[in-house]
């Protein structure tokens, strides 16, 4: 029986979406016209003859079950209705880990990446399965056909046998293989955004001839920012708008529209735009609020309105969103009260009032940007997309977003880890996710919430992280016209001893470095300077510094080797005026060749001097010390992630995922969220390679006592119950030298129990993994024992996790001390732990319905590690259905 989950709308390589589906008992005539309409040539190639139109022909593609036999076909609206224009299918053979794909699109839709589309999704949908290799019998002529089955990214080997070949392919999801996917999209993705970012034309649907209406306020912004392309007003009277002449529909305008701007009623929004589809849009802003924002009714609306444009084959900004401005077209198809400056920052907003906020504060410092784009409600393009496009965008430098919440936050940290290395990408992030309000059970959930995984996707991705709109300007101010910085190493020079005492005491918060200046620097410096001036860092001039004095001390620390960055702080004082010390500044800077970031504060009632606005490529200003030396830290940061390593996703071996899964799937036929039983949980981790400390399950104290004897004293006892803190409900009993220690304990605790070895180490360690419900698996490493929880400082990384991101886990923070030998004690094994955070990433990512496992504590010992306590929760899963797979 076909899923909601089965549909799935796909990207293709000239822009247009596809919507991909199973075929049901309705479809038996659209599919056998289908067929008849494949040319001679195409039906020979697809059925190695011609056979027989008729039902039995396409019988065995209908209602698939998708255990022996997969389908699924690609649709497209038409003025008649529906038009398929592909299928693509799977038969499970004799071999249960083999199955035979076939695929046919319309000659007319051919070479449009459709075929690679459709061979994508079976595989994942036969993968999930377990079926593991594909097998297609092609005539050697069809090199269409073969060419498809190689692009999509897997290896295959062939076999001639007489006008045959016969392709395998393994159907694994390897990094290679993702990575053709991520080229594929990114190629599709940019050509269907290009009509919203380099438009020859649009339509403004609502546009009013009113005063204060929305749509005729933006259609005047189009207006008035001089767009290269033509504007055109549609409203239903046909009424003039600013005395351009209009329309009553699009399908009335004579020449081709681009993009179309809806901003209607919701009401009125549906019938607009598929009008506008069907007049050959592809491209639709919906400015109109009243969709998921509002209810359920809302939501149910802005469904249809997405399924329409889907079915189209378009793409949609919004609804409920404040439009689009791009500067290398002079398009403003906004509603905001000014027209952004042209500049290199790119800015996305899933708040229209934020997005407003940010470009007043843009305008206000004399930032410029290279495109301006509100999301809304982002039923279809989203920060991801935009993503894209951004990446290789020639006037785009950095990337700066606003989002409330993650659509697919997986793909976001793969895309921006690509990017990032480009390019700088700032992102302010509001809001929670479901995560936050878990009803913690285990120390891993206890200490994993939504910010965390939210910190560990950015961090993993390169992702700058604001904490305010100032900081997303500050930084984005920075890192637009500032080169990268060497290190952290930062001069400070100042008329004013406080200023430079706040500014330094910040750069220390933020983990930056204030050496004292070179020998010889000391020494210019000294000859230009009163006596009474400091010369350490930061050097103070003193308030009779002049404009001259500034220009020939900044020239002086720029050549100083000791220094990796410079802060100019300034106050006016009767012997200077701060546009004559931004002048200053601004010459000394221009005519220097250190590449070294140079960053002012004048403190002046009125803003930033003339000379210092905008500023690209020369000097960022900043309104206060303690802002500027932040935004340096920040980029300290980008800086360094740079030039790590970018890491590798190792091979875990050892590994036997279907007696884990075995396992789980038992435990769930006792209930649909339950703790494992410590043999379970033990038969789990044990799939996965973890190390184990050997145990007994004793049931009575003559038992427990034999099982001692034969692990060797002392001994640990632990009780058996399942999901529960040891610690907290008396269950454990520690250090036990003898026998009647054994029998004390197992009276205390309650038989049965679990007998284990005392086994000491050079710390104790948790690690764990929890099941975020936006995020996916989070893996945790920290100090352990039991205050895991009052000393805190865990790491979390998103799986699947890199060997540079376990290596940080293991040897970052208050953990990598303990590693590292804390107050005399050894050094642990550093690997043995990093290949236990790997195990852990493979378990999380191949065991979705393991929600919550706890491994506290982990002894980590000279020569390897060992996990002496486990607590592991299973949760039925159901599938959710993704109807955007890019």
């Amino acid at each position: 029986m076909a899923l909601a989950a089965d549909r799935v709308d796909v990207i293709l390589r000239d822009g247009r979406t596809l919507r991909l589906r199973p075929p049901g008992r309705g479809d038996a005539d659209g599919l056998l016209e289908f067929f008849g309409s494949l040319s001679e040539r195409s039906r020979y190639l697809r059925f190695h003859g011609f056979p027989s139109l008729g039902p039995r022909l396409v019988e065995p593609l209908l209602e698939p079950d998708w255990s022996e036999r997969g389908a699924l076909l690609g649709a497209l609206s038409t003025d008649d209705g529906e038009e398929i224009v592909a299928v693509a299918s799977y038969v499970r053979l004799r071999d249960p880990a083999i199955a035979e794909a076939a695929f046919a699109v319309a000659d007319a839709h051919q070479r449009r990446g459709i075929g690679t589309r459709l061979l994508e999704r079976l595989a994942d949908r036969a993968s999930a399965v377990g079926i593991e290799r594909f097998v297609a019998e092609v005539m050697s002529e069809n090199r269409d056909m073969l060419g498809v089955f190689g692009a999509v990214g897997f290896e295959l080997t062939r076999e001639l046998e007489g006008g045959e070949l016969e392709v395998q392919f393994p159907i694994a999801q390897t990094e290679r293989y993702r990575e053709r996917v991520e080229e594929r999209d990114h190629a599709a993705v940019t050509a269907s955004l290009r009509p919203f970012f380099e438009p020859r034309s649009v339509a403004v649907i609502g546009a009013s001839r009113r005063r204060g209406a929305i749509g005729g306020e933006l259609f005047r912004n189009i207006l008035g920012g001089d767009f290269a392309g033509a504007a055109y007003p549609v409203n239903r009277d046909g009424e003039p708008v600013a005395g351009v002449r209009a329309y009553r529909s699009v399908a009335e305008i004579p020449d081709d529209v681009d993009v179309a701007v809806v901003s209607l009623p919701a009401s009125a929004v549906l019938e607009a735009v598929e009008e506008a589809l069907q007049a050959g849009v592809e491209a639709l802003v919906v400015i109109s609020a009243g969709f998921a924002e509002v209810g359920r009714e809302g939501a149910e609306r802005q469904e249809r309105l997405l399924e329409l444009v889907r079915s189209h084959g378009g793409r949609l900004i919004g609804p409920n969103c404040l439009g689009i401005a791009v500067a290398g077209v002079s398009l403003n198809s906004t509603f905001a009260a000014r027209t952004p400056a042209s500049g290199n920052i790119a800015f996305s907003s899933q708040s229209g009032a934020l997005g407003v906020a940010f470009l007043e504060a843009a305008e206000a410092r004399g930032l410029g940007l290279s495109a301006f784009v509100s999301i809304g409600n982002k039923a279809d393009v989203s920060s991801n997309d935009l993503l894209e496009w951004w990446e290789d965008d020639p006037h785009t430098d950095v990337v700066l977003l606003y989002l409330e919440s993650f659509g697919n936050p997986r793909r976001f940290g793969r895309l921006a880890r690509r990017v990032a290395r480009r390019k700088p990408i700032l992102c302010l992030k509001s809001g929670t996710t479901l995560s936050g309000q878990r009803a913690a059970s285990s120390h891993t959930a206890a200490l994993a919430g939504s910010e965390e995984a939210v910190d560990a996707l950015f961090h993993q991705a390169g992702v700058i992280r604001a904490t305010s709109l100032e900081e997303l300007i500050d930084v984005g101010a920075l890192l637009s016209s500032q080169p990268e910085t060497k290190g952290r190493r930062v001069g400070i020079l100042t008329n004013a001893g406080g200023l430079g005492i706040l500014c330094a005491d910040v750069c220390d918060a933020v983990g930056l470095e204030l050496p004292e200046p070179a020998d010889e620097i000391r020494g210019q410096l000294a000859a230009l300077l009163p006596a009474e001036a400091s010369l350490a860092n930061p050097v103070d001039m003193l308030g009779g510094a002049t404009a001259d004095t500034y220009g020939k001390a900044l020239a002086a620390m720029l050549g100083d080797p000791h220094l990796d960055a410079l802060i100019v702080l300034f106050v006016p004082t009767v012997t200077a005026a701060a546009d004559d010390v931004a002048h200053a500044i601004d010459h000394v800077v221009a005519e220097s060749d250190a590449g070294k970031p140079v960053l002012a504060v004048l403190m002046t009632s009125s803003g930033i001097p003339q000379p210092l606005r905008g500023g690209r490529g020369r000097v960022a200003s900043f309104a206060y010390p303690e802002s500027a030396a932040r935004a340096l830290g920040r980029a300290a940061e980008r800086a360094e992630w740079l030039r790590r390593p970018h890491g590798t996703v190792p091979t875990v071996s050892g590994i036997d995922r279907q007696a884990a899964e075995n396992v789980v799937e038992s435990a769930l036929s006792r209930g649909d969220d339950i703790w494992l039983e410590a043999a379970e949980a033990r038969a789990l981790l044990l799939a996965y390679g973890l190390p184990l400390v050997p145990e007994r399950i004793a049931g009575s104290a003559a038992e427990a006592a034999g099982a001692a004897r034969e692990l060797g004293f002392p001994v640990v006892v632990k009780t058996t119950l399942a999901g529960a803190h040891k610690t907290d409900v008396g269950g454990l009993a520690l250090d036990l030298g003898d026998e009647d220690a054994v029998h004390a304990a197992v009276e205390r605790i309650g038989a049965p129990v679990l007998v284990q070895p005392m086994v000491k180490g050079s710390a104790e360690l948790l690690a764990g993994i929890v099941q975020d419900p936006v995020f996916g698996p989070l893996v945790a490493f920290g100090p352990g024992g039991v205050l895991a929880e009052l000393i805190g400082e865990a790491g979390f990384r998103i799986a699947p996790v890199t060997d540079h991101d376990a290596e940080e886990l293991v040897l970052g923070g208050k953990s990598g001390r303990l590693v590292r030998g804390f107050r005399g004690a050894p050094a642990a094994d550093s690997r043995a732990l990093v290949d236990l955070v790997h195990r852990l990433a493979r378990l999380g990512e191949d065991l979705d319905a393991v929600k919550e496992l706890d491994l506290n504590p982990v002894i980590a010992q000279v020569d390897g590690c060992v996990v002496v306590d486990s607590r592991v929760r299973v949760q039925r899963q159901e599938r959710q259905a993704r109807l955007k797979s890019w």
